[in-house]
C-alpha cells in the first residue's frame, strides 16, 4: 500500500448474505465512511433485477465503473471507506482492485440454505428470493492470492465484525 493511502474494505459475497449490515456496522464502529453498492446500479439494472432477471457482464460494468469512482475519490479525499458489493467473479474483483493497493478484500462465506431463508424473509428489497441460485452460480470463491479474508456469516453481526477488526485489516 503506498504510504499515506487509507484503507478501503470491500465486504463481498452474494446477496442475502450480510455484506450491507456487516458493511455498515463495521464502518459506524471504525467511523469511517460507507457506501452499499446497490445504490451504484443505473435504475434499469434495479428494473430487471426487480423482474427477476439476472444481471450479465455488460448489466455490471458500469455499476463496477462507479463503485471503482467512488473508491477512488475516497481515497482522493483521505478518507477510509467501507463498501459492500456482491463482486461474485474474479474479475469484478480485479477490475475494482486493479490500482488500488488499499483495497482489502473480506469475503462473506455463505451456505445456500441460509442466505435463502434471510432472503425469503426480507421485505422491501428490490433483489427476489428468485435470483439466488444465479448468485451461485455466477460466485468464483475468492482465490489465495487474492488474499481475502473469509468470515462465515454463521455467527451475530456484531461477532463478525468483531472477526474482521481482529485481524488488523484496517490498519
Amino acid at each position: 500500500m503506498k504510504h499515506g493511502q487509507p484503507t478501503v474494505l470491500l465486504i463481498t459475497g452474494v446477496s442475502g448474505s450480510g455484506k450491507s449490515t456487516i458493511g455498515s456496522l463495521l464502518a459506524g464502529r471504525l467511523g469511517w465512511v460507507y457506501a452499499e453498492a446497490d445504490a451504484f446500479h443505473p435504475e434499469r439494472n434495479i428494473a430487471k433485477m426487480a423482474a427477476g432477471h439476472p444481471l450479465d457482464d455488460a448489466d455490471r460494468a458500469p455499476w463496477l465503473e462507479a463503485i471503482g469512482a467512488w473508491i477512488d475519490e475516497t481515497t482522493r479525499a483521505g478518507r477510509p471507506a467501507v463498501v459492500s458489493c456482491s463482486a461474485l467473479k474474479r474479475a469484478y474483483r480485479d477490475k475494482l482492485r486493479k490500482g488500488r493497493p488499499n483495497v482489502r478484500l473480506i469475503y462473506l462465506d455463505a451456505d445456500y440454505r441460509i442466505v435463502g431463508g434471510r432472503l425469503a424473509a426480507r421485505e422491501g428489497h428490490f433483489f427476489p428470493a428468485l435470483l439466488l441460485a444465479t448468485q451461485f452460480d455466477d460466485l468464483e470463491r475468492p482465490e489465495p492470492d487474492e488474499h481475502a479474508l473469509v468470515v462465515s456469516v454463521d455467527a451475530t453481526p456484531d461477532q463478525i465484525v468483531d472477526r474482521i477488526l481482529s485481524e488488523g485489516l484496517t490498519a
